[in-house]
C-alpha cells in the first residue's frame, strides 16, 4: 500500500485531523476524522444499514470536500456513488 497525502483540514489546530489520503495501489480513499460516538447519529446511520464490527464511521467537515473531489478525479463525479436512500 502506498498512501499519498491529499490534505489536512485547513482549520485544524496543530495540523492534526481530519486528514485525507489516497492509496495509489488501488485508488481507495483513506480518511482520518472524528469518531462518531453520539448515539442519536449512530442510530440514524444504523437505520440505513448496520455498521460491521470491522468498520467505523468518521466525520469530516464539508470544507474538506475539495480533497475528496481531488481524489475522485477533480470533477466531483468519478468514483462517487449516489445515496442509496434516494
Amino acid at each position: 500500500m502506498s498512501l499519498r497525502f491529499i490534505g489536512v483540514d485547513p482549520e485544524t489546530p496543530n495540523t492534526g485531523s481530519p486528514t485525507v489520503w489516497v492509496d495509489d495501489a488501488d485508488g481507495s480513499i483513506v480518511i482520518q476524522g472524528w469518531k462518531i460516538t453520539d448515539s442519536s447519529t449512530l442510530a440514524q446511520i444504523v437505520a440505513t444499514k448496520p455498521i460491521p464490527d470491522h468498520e467505523t464511521v468518521v466525520r469530516i467537515p464539508a470544507r474538506m470536500a475539495p480533497f475528496l473531489l481531488e481524489v475522485c478525479g477533480g470533477n466531483g463525479t468519478a468514483g462517487v456513488r449516489p445515496d442509496p436512500r434516494g
